[in-house]
């Protein structure tokens, strides 16, 4: 199927041509169609699967079919958790749009409000927004929905562990009970799938299986690593210069924290982001490692959402996602348009079962690196009485003899995992 197939005007199929796009992606194709004939929708679909034109292409063809005289009236609305989220979503309407009369503006918290307000008085036809900001300049009356026909929910589940589902409500209460509304998460926990069944009327849903390969040009290994010592691995692995950059995963914000501090404290330049930090911090820290300034950035998977940076040398698991598909979305941030990418994943006792599943997945073993100086474990076996030269073991300037001594299996007791 080709974007030429799902019935799109002249001025939007050009632009996408002028992009090389030529083929929709499944969630593109089974949204746009459902959109267009004016429908609700729910949409579960990750980062990564092409959401955002999904819901932009078809809503710019339907605003264009009635242009706005006079004043421009906000008559879609998208919002959107987080800053950064909402700028890619602004230039995606401007890459969709660009042969067309509409005008879209973006505004969120954390930056003076004088030129989104000056923008709001000009007029425009989409408003991109954070919910904060957004809330706030409807109570100084600079925002009137009255006129809202299309409403676009996205990162839903995002929303709730950002603490935004009362701002999301209270939204949802002032804007127009008529309209088509679209609704997008990844993730559908109880408290999601209860709102997404208040705000939507007779939705067609669409969901996109999640993705089980993992791209070729990524070189994947596995390090097993008692939880006690992952620290000191992570800052051995990382004093390797050849290590260029590198997003690190953790599976809590408060992990990620205590890793880049760690990780300070080491002399290695690194930050954290995730959803208890500002839309300030998050951009700045977004913006200090996709220029170079920080090496490191220690990132939960739902703050890693929408985080697209070139040429990223290395993703590191510091702990394994308990959702296999996670692992997948985690190391395709590197190795991306062509690129080589090196994926290194930390594994202790208690996440045995979590890569058993990962692998499951993915349909491939993978492999094991047994040349570090804090191995746990050798053919599925946990050392429990370390041999006596265990000094040796547990120095990082001491790797081409422990490289040499385990060669063979070192000595000491071993029980199972």
């Amino acid at each position: 199927m080709t974007f030429k197939d799902l019935n799109l005007v002249a001025p939007i199929l050009d632009a996408l041509h002028a992009e090389g796009y030529t083929n929709p992606t499944p969630i593109q194709q089974e949204a746009i169609p459902i959109v267009l004939q004016g429908k609700d929708l729910l949409g579960c679909a990750q980062t990564g699967t092409g959401k955002t034109a999904a819901f932009a292409v078809p809503m710019l063809q339907l605003l264009s079919a009635e242009p706005q005289k006079g004043h421009r009236n906000i008559r879609a609305l998208i919002l959107t958790p987080t800053r950064e989220l909402a700028i890619q979503i602004g230039e995606s309407f401007t890459t969709y749009g660009k042969y067309l009369n509409l005008k879209h503006l973006v505004i969120f918290g954390g930056v003076p409000q004088g030129a989104q307000t000056h923008a709001l008085r000009a007029g425009t036809d989409i408003l991109i927004a954070t919910p904060g900001r957004l809330l706030d300049l409807m109570d100084q009356k600079f925002i009137n929905l009255q006129h809202l026909d299309i409403f676009v929910l996205d990162e839903a589940d995002r929303m709730l562990d950002m603490g935004f589902i009362h701002d999301v409500k209270k939204v949802v209460g002032r804007i127009p009970v008529k309209r088509q509304t679209l609704f997008f998460s990844a993730t559908m926990p109880p408290e999601i799938q209860k709102l997404a069944n208040t705000i939507l009327v007779k939705p067609e849903k669409v969901e996109v299986t999640p993705v089980s390969s993992t791209a070729e040009a990524i070189d994947q290994s596995i390090y097993f690593v008692d939880r006690k010592n992952k620290k000191k691995l992570l800052t051995y692995i990382l004093n390797d210069k050849k290590v260029l950059s590198a997003l690190v995963f953790t599976r809590t914000k408060h992990g990620a924290d205590k890793v880049a501090k760690d990780l300070s404290k080491d002399g290695i330049i690194a930050e954290a982001i995730h959803g208890n930090k500002s839309q300030n911090a998050r951009q700045n820290a977004l913006n200090n490692f996709k220029s170079g300034r920080t090496r490191v950035l220690v990132a939960t998977d739902i703050a890693a959402r929408g985080i697209d940076v070139e040429l990223l040398s290395h993703v590191i698991n510091y702990e394994l996602p308990n959702v296999p598909e996670t692992y997948v979305h985690r190391i395709g941030r590197t190795g991306r348009a062509g690129a080589s990418g090196i994926a290194l994943s930390f594994c202790d006792a208690e996440e045995m079962d979590d890569l058993k599943a990962i692998q499951k997945l993915i349909g491939i073993k993978i492999p094991v690196v047994e040349a570090h100086p804090y191995l746990a474990e050798e053919s599925g076996l946990v050392q429990i009485n370390p041999p006596k030269n265990k000094a040796i073991v547990q120095r990082p300037n001491a790797v081409p003899a422990f490289n040499a001594r385990h060669k063979k299996k070192p000595a000491g007791q071993f029980k199972k995992w």
